[in-house]
Order: C-alpha cells, then sequence, then structure tokens
C-alpha cells in the first residue's frame, strides 16, 4: 500500500479549484510536513464573496481522514452544480483544517490535540475528566506494562465502558490520548479567521464537516452533533428527513452510531457559538470504517509510535499504513460507496439552499 501524501493531495485540490474558477486563499502553518514542505489549510469560494447563502464543507479536522474530504471536496468542484453558482450563493471549501496531522498521518495535531475536543472556550475553565485518571497509564510508560494494563481493563470492563472515558477527551495530560489542548490550537484559530473573513455577512449557511472511522462499514452517516438544541434544527430534519441522526453531546450521554456523545469540543458546536445570529444548518458526515475497538488499537499504536519510536522507521511505516487503511481503505467498494453517498447529500444541501424562495 501506497502511503497517502500531502504534497499530491493538496495539488489535486488546488488544481480543482482552479478549473472551477475558484478565488483561492492560503493559510500557511508554521510546522512544516514530513518531508519538510510548507504546509496550509486552503480556502477555495466559488461565487459572491457577499452572498447571503453559503455551503461550507471543511476537511481534515482529524488530519489522516482528510484525504477522504479532500477527494469529496474534489469530487465536489468537478461537478456542473459546483461551477454554476447562482446569485446571491456561494460555495466555500475549507481545505485540510488540520494541515500538520493530514501531512504526518496523524488523527491529531502537531500538539498532540484531538481537534475535536479543541473547539472549547479557553477562557473558562476545561471540562473535568477525573475517570480519565486511572486509564492514563495505557497510554505512556513502559509499553509491556501498558498493554498489560489495557488488555485488563478490556477483559474486566469492557470496550465500551473504556471508550465512554477516554473518548471524552481530557485537557491535563499533553502527553495523553484525546487530549483537547490547553489554549486553543493553531486550527481553531485558523478556522475562526475563516469564519470572519468568510460568513459574518451570511444569513443561510448549510456546513459539512467530512469524517471517518466510526460507524458501519461503508455507510456514511449524515449526522447532526452539538451539546443542545439548535434554530435550525427542523429545518434540517425536514431536509434530510430519517436519512438524519441527531447527536446530543455532554457528560453522561450515549450513543450507539460509534461516535462519541460524551466529549466536548467538537466542531460542530463551534461553528454554533461563532455564528448564532445566522440560520446555520450545522452537519457532519461519518464514514464508517473497522469496528470501533479495532481503530483504537491503530490510533493507539500510532500514539505510542509518536511518543517513543520512529515515524519514518519500517515499523512505523506499518503502523502508518495500518492507520491509512483503518481511516480511508482502499477497498474500491468502499469508496465507491462513500463517494456516491457522499455526493448525493451535497447535491441535496446544494439544491435546498440555491432554490429560490
Amino acid at each position: 500500500m501506497m502511503l497517502p501524501d500531502y504534497r499530491a493531495q493538496r495539488a489535486r485540490f488546488l488544481q480543482a479549484a482552479e478549473r472551477a474558477g475558484a478565488q483561492l486563499r492560503s493559510w500557511r502553518h508554521p510546522l512544516p510536513g514530513p518531508h519538510g514542505e510548507t504546509l496550509h489549510t486552503d480556502v477555495a469560494l466559488l461565487g459572491d464573496p457577499a452572498a447571503e447563502k453559503v455551503m461550507l464543507i471543511i476537511s481534515g479536522t482529524h488530519g489522516v481522514e482528510g484525504y477522504y474530504g479532500s477527494d469529496s471536496q474534489i469530487a465536489w468542484l468537478e461537478t456542473a452544480e459546483a461551477r454554476a453558482v447562482p446569485p446571491d450563493c456561494a460555495l466555500l471549501l475549507v481545505h485540510l483544517i488540520n494541515p500538520w496531522g493530514t501531512a504526518h498521518l496523524r488523527r491529531v495535531n502537531e500538539e498532540n490535540i484531538d481537534l475535536n475536543r479543541n473547539f472549547i472556550d479557553f477562557s473558562r475553565p476545561a471540562p473535568a475528566s477525573p475517570t480519565y485518571d486511572a486509564m492514563h497509564t495505557f497510554y505512556v510508560g513502559d509499553r509491556a506494562a501498558a498493554d498489560a494494563a489495557y488488555a485488563d481493563a478490556l477483559e474486566n470492563q469492557g470496550w465500551p465502558a473504556i471508550k465512554r472515558v477516554v473518548e471524552a477527551g481530557q485537557y491535563r495530560d499533553a502527553d495523553g490520548i484525546f487530549f483537547g489542548g490547553k489554549a486553543a490550537s493553531w486550527s481553531q484559530l485558523t478556522l475562526g479567521a475563516i469564519i470572519d473573513a468568510y460568513l459574518r455577512q451570511a444569513k443561510s449557511v448549510i456546513s459539512f464537516d467530512l469524517h471517518t472511522g466510526a460507524g458501519a462499514y461503508g455507510h456514511p452517516m449524515l449526522m447532526a452533533i452539538a451539546e443542545r438544541p439548535w434554530r435550525a434544527l427542523d429545518r434540517a430534519r425536514a431536509l434530510f428527513g430519517e436519512w438524519l441522526t441527531v447527536l446530543f453531546t455532554g457528560a453522561g450521554r450515549d450513543s450507539e452510531t460509534g461516535v462519541t456523545a460524551t466529549a466536548t469540543g467538537y466542531l460542530s458546536q463551534f461553528m454554533h457559538d461563532s455564528l448564532p445570529e445566522i440560520e446555520l444548518i450545522q452537519l457532519v458526515i461519518e464514514c464508517g470504517t473497522l469496528p470501533g475497538e479495532e481503530m483504537h488499537r491503530r490510533v493507539r499504536d500510532d500514539h505510542w509510535l509518536h511518543l517513543t519510536g520512529d515515524p519514518a522507521s519500517e515499523a512505523g511505516r506499518r503502523i502508518k499504513q495500518a492507520l491509512a487503511a483503518g481511516f480511508y481503505p482502499e477497498d474500491p467498494d468502499w469508496r465507491a460507496v462513500v463517494e456516491l453517498r457522499t455526493q448525493q447529500i451535497f447535491r441535496h444541501a446544494w439544491r435546498s439552499l440555491t432554490a429560490t424562495d
């Protein structure tokens, strides 16, 4: 298996955006990629910069998942509908909001931060995670001892109980897993700048955050994830009907979707908090791959690799291959189904947004 390559992926996106006639702007990341290359979050705009109706598509919140997201954005740019933007409408594509994670084939960013735990207001106390403390030893220290402790917990507590705790996020241990950070990340600040530059004039926005790795294999779930009901939720339900799964997150909540309900700091909630005055339909497309316990094993191996190993070694390359294959399977049927459904969702949203009132 060839490892995905950030440089090639970015080049494909920029070429597709230029062919579609998009206006392009880039935010340069302060750190390089694994080959010394410069890293960017790129923004492509088609249509009126002052448009009141905007469809937004964000890729790469979890870096390695960005290859699915980028391919989905490229495919949409190549459609006739995306290139024929009606008056007072715009299509806005945020390409790889976590470029460091995409380039380094990591789910997290350069600070070991899971961005979908980082989108909180750090002027307030971060959520506490006392139940995580006992499980922190699964991810640090002596690997053999950590593996033994983790195996014992799996046998005695079961994967669902571990998932509810460790995937909820924690804000204390920077070397731990699902770390939410101690301050707003570069990616959070960059997304805030993009919102200020492109969305403040909007009155109606349909937004997608693209993910893989949770849920049933090959099934792209359409989700609305937030901490509480929001202004345009009824409109979203009317638009997508039974295809839409609504998930409210927070302490003590649960979900059978594979997406963690106990977590805080989701990008989706940040979008609602940033744009409270507009009619925002904030959605997530989450494409299922392997079972949750197996995906966690691969993420955990990658976590250990960056703590104590060498990503450029042969062992490191095998771990990266397993991680990439877990989040973007090379199975042609998986990719075909996921592409078909993702484009269906985009088309349905776009036609609704651009329809004449």
